[in-house]
C-alpha cells in the first residue's frame, strides 16, 4: 500500500537543485520522488516502510532546502480533564509530521506540520475519531467566540439549576442520615428524583466516557459515570428487590452529579476569564475609521482600509491602523503596546499604531499597516500562540495524567474487594469504591499549569512584555546569569551632549546656540546631539549665511552677527588645550572643539548616555540572584565607564557579534540558566544562543524575531518586570500542582477507608478544579 503526498520545497534556485533533491529522496527505502523546480514541490509516493514525513523534511533540510511549516488552531469541544489532552495529542500526532499541543484551559489545540503533509480536515477527523468535536478557529472573530462561550455557560447553568432543584430534597435525607434516621423520603420518590439527574444532567459524562473508551483511553467522565452509575444501579436493585435491610444511595448519585455540574459551571466561567487579556487587546481597535476619499471625509469599516489610505483621528478616538503622521499633533496613549502609562507626543513623521488612543489633539495619518498586518494584530497572534504552548513543567504533569485514571480504577477495585472481605459489608465496600472514583479527578492536575500560563502571558502582554512561548515564561524565572548588550540596552543608543566647557568666558547658552546653528546642515550623529540639546533648551539659533563640511574632521559655518564658526575634532580646530580635552574625554566621551574667528571658545563632550533606569535595574537583578554580565564591541575605556555607572562588575569589551554568541555558550557550559538582552542586529546570534533571549523595544526586527521575550519598551526595568512575572507565574504553577497532588494523595486514601462519602467527595472534586483556576487568576493582580 502506498500513500501519495505533495510537499512544497523552499530554497531551490535552479533545475539542478530539483534533480539533486530528487536523488536524495529516491535513495530512501520506500520512497518514490518527483521534484519539480517550476512548481517548487516534491511529489512523493510512500510505501509502508518509508520514513515518516518529519524524517523526510529533515532530509530535505540536510540537502540545503526546506519544507515550510504550517500551523492550524482548532477549537476542541468535549474535553473533561488532562487525560483527554493526552488522548487528542496521541491520536493527532499519528498523522504525518504533526506536532500537537492541546490546551485544556483554553480548549484549543495548536498543530504544526510540514506544509502539504496533512489538511485541517484530516486533523478534525482525527480529533473526532478520538471522541471530541473540533473546528478551525482562524475564520472566527472575537464576537463569535464570545457568543459561543456565553451559550455554553447558559446551557451548563440550565442543566445545573434543574439538577439542583431535583437534588435539593436529598438534603433532608442526608440531614436525617446524620441524625441516625434513614429513608425519610420514600424510596420510590428518591428514584424518581435521582433518575433524571443521573441520565439527563449526567448525560455529558456518559457521552464523554463512551468516546474515551471507544478511543482506547479513560478520563474523568469514565470515573464519574462509573461511580454514579454503580450507586444508582445498586440503589435501584435494592429498592426493586424490596431489601429493606440494605440502604439505598440515590442521594449519592444525584448529589455527585449536581456538584460536579456546579464545578464545571464555575470552572467554565473562571476559564473564560483566563483569556480576557486577548479579548481586551482585540477590542482596542475601533470598528470604524474616517478616511479622506474624493476630497471628503467618509466613515468606512476598519476592515475595508487599505495601505496608503489617509485617516483622520480626533481627540478621544483610537487609531484604526498603523501609520505615519502626515499633519497635526496629538498626545497618544501607547500603554496597550508598551506598558507605559504616560502619553507620547506625536507630530509630522512620527509612527503611530492601531489600537492606541489619541488622548489630546488631532492628526492625519497615512496607513502603513491594516487589518492583520498591524502591530496590535501581531501581538494578539503572539499572545494566543504563547498561551497555547506548553511549559516544560506541564509535560511532566501530562505524563502522570496519562496513567492516572487507570491507576484510580485499580485502586477503586482493590478498595471494593478489600473492604468487602475484611468488613464483610459489600454495601459499604461499594460506596467506598464509588467515593474513590469520584474524588480522584485529574481536572485540577490538568488545569494547574495552563491556567497560570494563560493568565501570566496575558497579563505580561498588557504591560508591554511579550512571551513567545510558555517555555520562555518558565525559563525566565530561573535565570542565574543575564548577558546585556551595552548600546541601546544599558545606554540610550544615541549620542547626547553631556558637558560644555567654555574657553573664552562666554555663557553656555550662547555657545550651544552657535554650535547647533553651525551643525544644522550636517547629518552626523554628533551634530544631531548638539541640535537635540539646543531644541530641548528652547534656544533660538542665529541665521546661517554659509556652510562647508570637511569629511572626518568637522564643519565651518558663517553665522549672522557671530562670524566664522569652526566645530569638529580638537586637532582640526587647532590651538585647544590638550589637557582640558583629555579631562573631558574621560569615560569614553567624544570631545568636539569650537572656534569663532579662529579663537578657541568651547569644548563639547558627547557620549551615549546610560539610561536613568539602568543602574536601578541592574541592582534589582542582582538582588534577585541574577548576575549581570555586559558585552560590548566598544573599547575597554568606554566599557569600564558604563559598567561602573551601572554597577556591573563583570564585562567584556571589544566583542564581535559571533563573539557574543560564543560568550553566551561559554556561560551556559559553566552551568546555570543564561539570558541575553539586546536590541541590534549584531545581538541576534547571542539572543538565539541564550536559554532565553530578551529583545528590547525599538530594536532591530531581526533581534525581535530571534528573541523569546520582546520588551515593547527599551527600559531595562521591563526586563526586571518580565523576570518577576515569570517567577510569580512559576509560583502559581507550583502552588496549583502541589494542591492538585496533595488533594489526591489525601483524598483517595480517606475515601478508600470510608471517611469520605461520595457526596463529600464530589464536592471536594468540584472545589479542587475551581480553586486551582481561581488561584491562577490571582496573577491578574500582578503589576510591574
Amino acid at each position: 500500500m502506498t500513500t501519495a503526498l505533495t510537499l512544497p520545497i523552499a530554497g531551490m534556485s535552479c533545475a539542478a537543485c530539483a534533480t539533486r533533491l530528487e536523488k536524495v529522496l529516491n535513495r530512501q527505502r520506500g520512497v518514490k520522488a518527483a521534484v519539480s523546480f517550476a512548481s517548487e514541490s516534491a511529489r512523493l509516493e510512500l510505501a509502508d516502510d518509508a520514513p515518516d514525513v518529519a524524517m523526510l523534511a529533515e532530509l530535505v533540510a540536510r540537502a540545503g532546502f526546506s519544507v515550510p511549516n504550517e500551523t492550524v488552531e482548532l477549537a476542541i469541544e468535549g474535553m473533561s480533564c488532562s487525560s483527554c489532552v493526552a488522548r487528542i495529542e496521541k491520536v493527532t500526532q499519528r498523522l504525518p509530521g504533526v506536532t500537537a499541543a492541546v490546551n485544556f484551559a483554553s480548549e484549543t489545540g495548536h498543530f504544526s506540520f510540514p506544509a502539504g503533509s496533512v489538511t485541517p480536515q484530516q486533523l478534525m477527523d482525527a480529533v473526532k475519531k478520538a471522541g471530541y468535536a473540533a473546528r478551525v478557529t482562524a475564520a472566527e472573530g472575537a464576537t463569535e467566540r464570545d457568543a459561543e462561550k456565553q451559550a455554553l455557560w447558559l446551557a451548563e447553568r440550565r442543566v445545573f439549576i434543574v439538577a439542583a432543584i431535583l437534588t435539593a430534597p436529598f438534603l433532608v435525607e442526608m440531614a436525617g442520615m446524620a441524625a441516625g434516621f434513614h429513608e425519610i423520603i420514600p424510596r420510590w420518590l428518591q428514584f424518581a428524583l435521582a433518575t433524571p439527574v443521573q441520565f439527563w444532567a449526567g448525560a455529558r459524562f456518559y457521552r464523554g466516557a463512551w468516546h474515551a473508551l471507544r478511543g482506547g483511553s479513560a478520563n474523568m467522565d469514565v470515573l464519574i459515570a462509573l461511580g454514579t452509575s454503580i450507586a444508582w444501579l445498586f440503589s435501584s436493585v435494592v429498592w426493586l428487590a424490596g431489601r429493606h435491610d440494605w440502604h439505598v444511595y440515590f442521594e449519592a448519585s444525584a448529589g455527585v452529579i449536581t456538584l460536579v455540574c456546579l464545578g464545571k459551571l464555575l470552572e467554565t466561567r473562571a476559564k473564560g476569564r483566563t483569556g480576557e487579556a486577548i479579548a481586551a487587546l482585540m477590542k482596542q481597535a475601533p470598528t470604524v475609521a474616517r478616511v479622506e476619499r474624493g476630497g471628503e471625509l467618509v466613515e468606512v469599516p476598519v476592515s475595508s482600509l487599505a495601505i496608503g489610505d489617509v485617516v483622520q483621528v480626533r481627540h478621544g478616538e483610537s487609531l484604526p491602523a498603523d501609520g505615519v503622521v502626515l499633519s497635526g499633533k496629538a498626545s497618544v496613549d501607547e500603554s496597550l503596546l508598551t506598558g507605559e502609562s504616560l502619553p507620547v507626543d506625536k507630530s509630522e513623521g512620527d509612527a503611530v499604531f492601531a489600537g492606541t488612543a489619541n488622548v489630546a489633539g488631532s492628526v492625519r495619518v497615512r496607513a502603513t499597516g491594516v487589518g492583520q498586518a498591524t502591530q496590535l494584530a501581531e501581538i494578539v497572534r503572539l499572545v494566543a500562540d504563547a498561551q497555547g504552548s506548553k511549559a516544560p513543567i506541564q509535560r511532566r504533569a501530562d505524563r502522570l495524567s496519562a496513567v492516572f485514571v487507570p491507576a484510580v480504577l485499580v485502586v477503586a477495585l482493590f478498595t471494593f474487594v478489600a473492604t468487602g472481605l475484611f468488613a464483610v459489608d459489600w454495601s459499604a465496600a461499594l460506596i467506598h469504591a464509588v467515593a474513590v472514583l469520584v474524588i480522584a479527578c485529574p481536572c485540577a492536575l490538568g488545569l494547574a499549569t495552563p491556567t497560570a500560563v494563560m493568565v501570566g502571558i496575558g497579563n505580561g502582554a498588557r504591560h508591554g512584555v511579550l512571551f513567545r512561548t510558555a517555555t520562555a515564561l518558565e525559563t525566565a524565572g530561573r535565570l542565574t546569569t543575564l548577558v546585556v548588550d551595552k548600546t541601546g540596552t544599558l545606554t540610550r543608543g544615541e549620542p547626547a551632549l553631556v558637558a560644555i566647557a567654555p574657553l573664552s568666558g562666554l555663557d553656555e547658552v550662547s555657545l550651544l546656540a552657535w554650535a547647533a546653528a553651525a551643525e544644522a546642515g550636517s547629518e552626523h550623529p554628533m551634530a544631531r546631539a548638539l541640535l537635540t540639546a539646543a531644541r530641548e533648551r528652547g534656544l533660538v539659533l542665529p541665521e546661517v549665511e554659509g556652510f562647508d563640511a570637511t569629511v572626518g574632521a568637522g564643519v565651518t559655518a558663517s553665522l549672522a552677527e557671530v562670524g566664522e564658526v569652526r566645530i569638529g575634532a580638537p586637532d582640526w580646530v587647532g590651538r585647544v588645550d590638550a589637557g582640558e580635552v583629555t579631562r573631558l574625554a574621560e569615560g569614553g566621551r567624544t570631545v568636539l572643539a569650537m572656534a569663532v574667528d579662529g579663537a578657541p571658545t568651547a569644548l563639547f563632550a558627547i557620549a551615549d548616555t546610560v539610561r536613568d533606569s539602568s543602574p536601578t535595574a541592574v541592582k534589582a537583578l542582582m538582588a534577585m540572584g541574577v548576575e549581570v554580565v555586559m558585552l560590548t564591541g566598544d573599547n575597554e575605556t568606554v566599557a569600564a565607564a558604563v559598567a561602573a555607572r551601572c554597577g556591573i562588575v563583570r564585562f567584556v569589551a571589544g566583542v564581535k557579534p559571533a563573539g557574543k554568541a560564543a560568550e553566551v555558550e561559554r556561560l551556559k557550559a559553566a552551568g546555570g540558566v543564561v539570558g541575553m538582552a539586546g536590541d541590534g542586529m549584531n545581538d541576534a546570534p547571542a539572543l538565539a544562543a541564550a536559554d532565553v533571549g530578551f529583545a528590547m523595544g525599538g530594536g532591530a526586527d531581526v533581534a525581535i524575531k530571534t528573541a523569546d521575550v520582546t520588551l515593547m519598551h527599551g527600559d531595562l526595568m521591563h526586563l526586571v518586570a518580565a523576570i518577576r512575572l515569570s517567577q510569580a507565574s512559576l509560583s502559581k504553577i507550583r502552588q496549583n500542582l502541589f494542591f492538585a497532588f496533595v488533594y489526591n494523595v489525601l483524598g483517595i486514601p480517606l475515601a478508600a477507608i470510608g471517611l469520605l462519602s461520595p457526596v463529600i467527595a464530589g464536592a471536594a472534586m468540584a472545589a479542587s478544579s475551581v480553586s486551582v483556576v481561581g488561584n491562577a487568576l490571582l496573577l491578574k493582580r500582578w503589576r510591574p
